[in-house]
């Protein structure tokens, strides 16, 4: 009743635990990985804060409009002398130059709408449209290169850990294997029929296997859980797929470039091009504005026409003090230019410009480390391809050869060493066929790295 009562506890937390860690394809972390990762939506946000500069920039030609409405009450002494308001720390106080001070008081009121449109400054508006249209461009490929990446990494990760739970897994059956032999030479010796040394070395073979399995597993969670922060979760409770690393790819050896361009490469041109955009922009300076302007203004105040003569003539009433009793108008054209603005901003082009020429050099060093990348790509696809073809061979044999040691040792034919170094032998064997498998997908992911086509290696995936 008590093994039939433990059994039913193990068959439980299996299923519960089991439960708990669902699958995760690797598409589906692929998915979350777009979705859910923060730097990501950093870069979309950058993106689209790029785009409402431009809008800015493209309302930035419209004329200036400005309403003005003020209402004071106060004095208008006056005094002769001149005056420069620094900074508008100035009261505009306006009234004769009288004898004496006086306290006399009344209302006075403002209003005043200016228009001011530089409607002609050789271009300058349109380029600066264009720089803030060069910079959104740029943030956008900048979203994009980054999603490619990101993708690549996501892959790369996901792949490192169905690696690891292979090789976990292949260390499983080593650790079994020690315990079956374990087991059998501890009887044997208990019945006299091995030295006991031979129990000796089953142990420390148990124990190094039980050590190999916990250091696999250590590597395990701990790729689990750089994946999980790769795809934005903070949950690391899944399993991952390994079906699909034990086929070949069926693009393995038709992966000719198929054309597009390289997000990396777009991302570094879209630089260049918001360089020396930036350098026509700077240039457009150079040359003077043209400019529309218009005012009306109307002014109202509570002291009368005669003030001057009879300084009794003024009124204290709010309403009186506020009612615009005189206006003008002025319209013009004029034409403004710093004629040292050239010399000022000639080396500011020319730094812009070496900008663009560095901005080159790093676009030319990220395109020959893509080519690299792409040559290392094919040698590993024929590497990976020629492992992966030897290793059930390599397996068959050292499978056959722990199992001839094996037996040969139950009858008494061979020594605990040599079962171990069999042991070795096929643990390793089984690794290597592991390895192979997940390589070639490595490889291929290599290769679409390499090209800045993630769909070579997606729609591979089932």
């Amino acid at each position: 009743m008590y093994r039939k009562f433990l059994l039913v506890q193990v068959v439980v937390i299996f299923s519960v635990t089991a439960a708990a860690q669902s699958q995760l394809s690797l598409k589906e972390a692929i998915r979350m990985a777009t979705a859910n990762y923060p730097v990501l939506k950093a870069k979309a946000a950058y993106a689209k804060a790029s785009e409402q500069r431009v809008a800015a920039a493209q309302k930035e030609q419209l004329p200036n409009i400005n309403l003005g409405v003020q209402q004071d009450y106060g004095t208008i002494n006056g005094t002769n002398g001149p005056l420069y308001g620094f900074g508008g720390l100035a009261a505009a106080s306006s009234g004769p130059a009288l004898a004496g001070q006086n306290w006399n008081a009344a209302f006075g009121a403002l209003y005043l709408t200016n228009v001011n449109w530089e409607f002609f400054a050789f271009g300058k508006y349109r380029e600066k449209v264009k720089a803030a249209t060069q910079v959104w461009q740029r943030d956008l490929k900048d979203l994009a290169q980054e999603l490619f990446e990101q993708k690549i990494k996501v892959a790369a990760a996901y792949l490192t850990l169905v690696a690891s739970h292979q090789i976990t897994r292949s260390y499983e059956k080593n650790r079994g294997r020690a315990d079956s032999i374990r087991r059998f030479v501890i009887a044997r010796v208990k019945n006299g029929l091995v030295a006991g040394v031979d129990s000796s070395l089953a142990n420390a073979e148990y124990s190094s296997a039980q050590i190999l399995l916990t250091n696999a597993l250590d590597k395990e969670q701990e790729q689990k859980n750089i994946l999980a922060q790769l795809i934005g979760s903070e949950d690391a409770a899944f399993t991952v797929d390994t079906v699909f690393v034990a086929q070949v790819p069926g693009s393995y050896l038709d992966t000719a470039v198929r054309g597009g361009a390289h997000p990396v490469l777009e991302y570094y041109k879209s630089r260049i091009a918001v360089s020396d955009q930036q350098a026509h922009y700077l240039k457009t300076q150079y040359y003077p504005a043209f400019s529309l302007v218009g005012v009306w203004q109307s002014r109202a105040s509570g002291f009368e026409n005669d003030y001057v003569a009879d300084q009794t003539h003024y009124s204290s009433d709010f309403w009186k003090g506020i009612n615009p009793n005189r206006s003008n108008y002025l319209v013009g054209v004029g034409v403004t230019w710093n004629i040292i603005q050239p010399v000022r901003l000639s080396r500011q082009v020319s730094a812009q410009r070496m900008i663009s020429q560095a901005l080159q050099e790093e676009y030319n060093a990220a395109a020959l480390q893509l080519r690299t990348q792409l040559r290392t790509a094919d040698n590993k696809m024929s590497n990976a391809l020629s492992n992966y073809k030897e290793a059930p061979v390599q397996v068959k044999a050292a499978g056959d050869a722990y199992l001839q040691k094996s037996v040969l040792y139950k009858n008494g034919l061979t020594n605990m060493v040599d079962v171990i170094q069999a042991g070795y032998t096929l643990t390793r064997a089984e690794t290597d066929r592991d390895i192979a498998g997940n390589n070639l997908w490595q490889a291929l992911l290599l290769k679409a790295a390499a090209m800045g086509d993630f769909e070579l290696f997606e729609e591979q995936l089932q």
